[in-house]
């Protein structure tokens, strides 16, 4: 997968070069946001870029806790909305991601970390999640718009 996205960077250098900055960005900024909502529906299907499903959580005994027992929720509810997953675009170069201190937990799960799950509890591995990558789909996809934006612009 790495070696398709470099050769798509070393492709599409030399095209994106031909373009004026104000241009540029514009294309840009729609990528990303295209980016950020196939991710956000990916973490919503909960699934890795691969297309496996993200591994479940660990078990917890809830029954030893007082008050209202909560149904299941799925993992990374609010983390994949717009509010926490941010694009950064310009001309040179674009990124999805996360900002804030979500962007701790993102990391923990995304690399399979250790972390602790509440303050002073202990340190727990976690499984890894992937939250952000990119599919092979969207790989081609890039190499298509970036292809109709140019010819649009000609």
């Amino acid at each position: 997968m790495t070696n398709r996205l470099e050769a798509l960077e070393d492709w599409a250098a030399g095209l994106l070069e031909l373009l004026d900055p104000t241009s540029r960005n514009k294309l840009a900024r729609s990528i990303g946001q295209a980016l950020r909502r196939s991710q956000q529906q990916r973490i919503i299907a909960q699934q890795n870029p691969d297309g496996g499903k993200y591994a479940p959580r660990k078990q917890r005994n809830l029954r030893e806790k007082k008050g209202r027992m909560k149904r299941k929720v799925k993992m990374f509810q609010k983390l994949h909305t717009a509010s926490f997953m941010k694009i950064k675009g310009d001309g040179n170069a674009i990124s999805v991601g996360f900002k804030g201190r979500v962007a701790r937990i993102a990391r923990v799960h995304q690399y399979g970390l250790k972390d602790r799950a509440e303050r002073g509890g202990p340190e727990v591995q976690y499984d890894q999640r992937r939250l952000l990558g990119f599919t092979e789909n969207e790989v081609d996809w890039l190499k298509d718009s970036i292809l109709t934006y140019l010819l649009s612009q000609s």
